[in-house]
């Protein structure tokens, strides 16, 4: 009984911290919300459809840590599209991680979110970004070794993401109890994200040999290079989310997405609120 109360209290505390967070909307949501869809895009519409649902009414007790309504991501600043820092997935995905989390409860872990749906417009947002050679604030972190005038080719930005389709995740492993990760202040110093854990900006996930959104093959899910308990943390990762019809991608450890998807063909740019 102790444990789960520290586990109890430990996940009320991250819950607290998180939903203090206030993400007010940009001027580039307000024009983008009368912007015209392009093709492929789902038909405008500021509501939710009923398909999605915020994480929080399916399972209160996986930990969320939204990394882009926040300053501290590959491009410095909040995202477009991101109001308010919740995760929001199809029910179906949703259903599918709480399937999944109470396997890890178990064991005295818990998943933790750093990003669900995207809207099309944080999307755009980031190809605006790679285009813009000249903004390389955050590269000491995300991204030391990699050209940022090759992301595009390299497959690390792309005009279109699975995110938006509603049932991608970017999830970790925390154990339990779990205090949130100290907020990170703009212009402080940058540690590569493949540092060793010590070294990399402090976050309270398992040694995943990387920290999330690591441009760099070292997180790539199976790289040879990570062995040991890294690799231990990984495939524990991969094969609790695989058991509730998760698939990863092969080039990021964080990345999941629940199959069948509920929209495999549509690409939505309601924001986050």
């Amino acid at each position: 009984m102790p444990r789960v109360a520290a586990a109890l209290r430990g996940l009320a505390v991250a819950a607290a911290a998180l939903m203090t967070v206030t993400v007010l909307p940009s001027a580039a949501d307000a024009e983008a919300a009368h912007r015209p869809p392009p093709s492929g895009r789902a038909p405008g519409s500021p509501s939710m459809p009923k398909e999605f649902v915020a994480l929080r009414e399916v399972d209160p007790t996986i930990l969320q840590e939204m990394r882009y309504p926040t300053p501290h991501n590959f491009t410095g600043v909040p995202v477009d599209g991101y109001r308010r820092p919740v995760c929001l997935l199809t029910r179906d995905a949703a259903r599918a991680l709480h399937r999944a989390q109470r396997s890890f409860l178990r064991r005295g872990l818990s998943l933790k979110v750093y990003d669900c749906y995207r809207p099309q417009r944080a999307v755009d947002h980031f190809v605006r970004w790679a285009e813009d050679l000249g903004d390389q604030r955050m590269k000491g972190e995300f991204y030391p070794r990699e050209d940022k005038s090759k992301l595009f080719d390299d497959g690390y930005i792309a005009a279109k993401s699975g995110h938006s389709r509603g049932s991608t995740l970017d999830v970790t492993l925390v154990r339990l109890p779990a205090l949130p990760t100290r907020p990170y202040v703009p212009g402080e110093p940058l540690a590569p994200c493949y540092g060793p854990q010590a070294a990399r900006f402090p976050d309270n996930s398992l040694d995943m040999g990387t920290g999330f959104d690591c441009f760099d093959t070292l997180a790539h899910t199976l790289d040879p290079r990570i062995h040991g308990r890294q690799r231990a943390n990984r495939l524990l990762l991969k094969h609790g989310l695989e058991r509730a019809g998760f698939v990863n991608l092969p080039e990021e450890w964080w990345h999941f997405t629940f199959t069948p998807e509920t929209f495999p063909d549509t690409y939505f740019d309601f924001p986050v609120r």
